[in-house]
């Protein structure tokens, strides 16, 4: 909703559906939103962190996003270049943050008991986000599962990175955890 008064006051009212287009095309739109995209990807009740990454990307391309840091070019260039071979082991939120500093973007809480995403980027809002989508279980791993509480692990586990402006899916890289965890189909 928001997004929509910000495009009438920049009289562009048509934005948001020229962006669902551009994502529909890309493979990150359904018929239930970027939510029915990352249903198929990530465990139950831990993708709204995503579609918010996503949301957030094009806020950043509007330059509506105020990140809270900012990566230099040569940082977010390293980064791009080495974290899909990084994402190759599993690892958990400590590991996200030992490697590539705070986040530019935190959606979610810091509690470690729930999952989140990371998103880092540089000022070029045509430079991709590399968002870090973490899960920490407890919400059951099946349908109709029971939830558990406390969490299963201590901090969040890293399910998968995504940059890029290539199909969707495409975009993903995922952990050996995150392979083992994609919803089945």
């Amino acid at each position: 909703m928001l997004v929509d008064h910000l495009l009438v006051v920049e009289c562009q009212p048509e934005g948001l559906i020229e962006q669902q287009r551009e994502w529909q095309e890309r493979g990150a739109w359904s018929s239930t939103g970027v939510a029915g995209v990352f249903r198929d990807l990530i465990p139950e009740r831990y993708y709204e962190y995503g579609i918010a990454s996503v949301y957030a990307e094009f806020a950043h391309l509007r330059g509506w996003l105020k990140p809270d840091r900012v990566l230099a070019p040569d940082e977010h260039a390293h980064m791009q270049g080495t974290v899909r071979q990084w994402a190759a082991e599993d690892r958990v939120w400590t590991d996200v943050v030992d490697a590539f500093g705070a986040p530019s973007v935190l959606f979610g809480s810091t509690n470690p008991s729930y999952g989140k995403t990371l998103g880092y980027l540089t000022e070029n809002p045509q430079e991709p986000m590399v968002s870090f989508h973490l899960w920490n279980g407890g919400n059951g791993d099946a349908p109709g599962a029971e939830q558990t509480w406390p969490p299963p692990y201590e901090e969040p586990l890293l399910l998968a990175v995504r940059f890029g402006r290539g199909p969707f899916r495409q975009t993903f890289t995922f952990t050996p955890e995150g392979r083992r965890r994609l919803p089945a189909e």
